[in-house]
């Protein structure tokens, strides 16, 4: 591996951007209601993938450890494409485009991982 950061690392900075797209969707996006329920779990698990990703790179020297916490990352990122299916399908985010953006973002980030 040849970067010498996890900020290096492609799929790090997609998370990140992810995340704080989705952190700031659910703020301006969302009604008040789901602020603190559908809204808090979609921030935790798009945040869950990029601090997975830190972390494993951090323990990259030990092989099956950076695995485990890529896979972290993947299911973080699973998480997070459900949170967002429930919030449009219930009708909570009506923003059709950035929905479909946002799953296809998730989805083809971590194709590169899989």
């Amino acid at each position: 591996m040849s970067a010498k950061s996890y900020r290096d690392l492609d799929i790090y900075r997609l998370a990140h951007q992810l995340a704080v797209e989705c952190h700031v969707m659910t703020l301006k996006k969302l009604p008040a209601f789901e602020l603190y329920e559908e809204g808090s779990q979609l921030r935790r698990a798009s945040k869950s993938v990029t601090v997975n990703i830190v972390e494993g790179f951090a323990l990259r020297r030990y092989k099956n450890e950076f695995v485990r916490y890529l896979m972290q990352a993947h299911a973080s990122c699973d998480e997070t494409q459900e949170h967002l299916r429930l919030l449009f399908e219930t009708q909570s985010l009506s923003d059709d485009e950035l929905f479909r953006r946002l799953m296809t973002q998730f989805c083809e980030g971590f194709e590169l991982v899989s």
